[in-house]
């Protein structure tokens, strides 16, 4: 298949996440994450009752993180809209065992093992699982805002990046 230009192309749904890192204190960081789902047409229900356009699913995360381990120390769920708000709300806590996990490989695993299926939303699991890399990446830009940074971080570069694509394979340039 060739690249499709959607310039032309009429929109019909938008799912959006916004992750974003902030420094708490020398210790801590933040993650940020927000997932909004919109239909952009006008939508029905199988009684026949139409759905304008709308956000149905709102989904917000915070991440209190330990830097130097990459530990969740504490987590926030809020569920401001969603096509079902007093049945999805009840999820807000299915969250919750996640403190104490360390941001590591595996943590796909643990996170779908405590709060997949029916035992969470499968909303919530999506933007928590996209905000773990984003957890990385704000913990590098965390340190890389030192112009006279050590060359020894506490934190082991490989054991997130190598074998984790194409570019870090442990045969590659960037590994060496």
């Amino acid at each position: 298949m060739k690249f499709i230009e959607t310039d032309n192309l009429e929109e019909i749904h938008n799912r959006n996440l916004n992750i974003s890192s902030y420094i708490v204190d020398d210790e801590h960081i933040l993650i940020s994450g927000e997932l909004k789902e919109k239909n952009l047409i006008t939508v029905y229900e199988r009684s026949g009752e139409s759905i304008e356009p709308n956000v149905f699913h709102h989904m917000q995360i915070q991440l209190l993180v330990k830097r130097a381990e990459l530990k969740i120390v504490d987590i926030y769920v809020k569920i401001p809209g969603a096509p079902h708000d007093d049945i999805c709300r009840e999820m807000e806590n299915s969250l919750d065992e996640i403190k104490g996990l360390v941001i590591a490989p595996g943590f796909t695993s643990k996170v779908k093992k405590i709060a997949g299926g029916i035992k969470g939303c499968v909303h919530l699991t999506t933007l928590l699982l996209s905000m773990a890399p984003a957890a990385l990446q704000g913990y590098w830009i965390f340190e890389a805002r030192k112009e006279h940074r050590s060359e020894n971080s506490e934190f082991d570069i490989g054991e997130y990046l190598i074998d984790a694509c194409w570019a870090w394979r442990k045969d590659g340039p960037l590994a060496k």
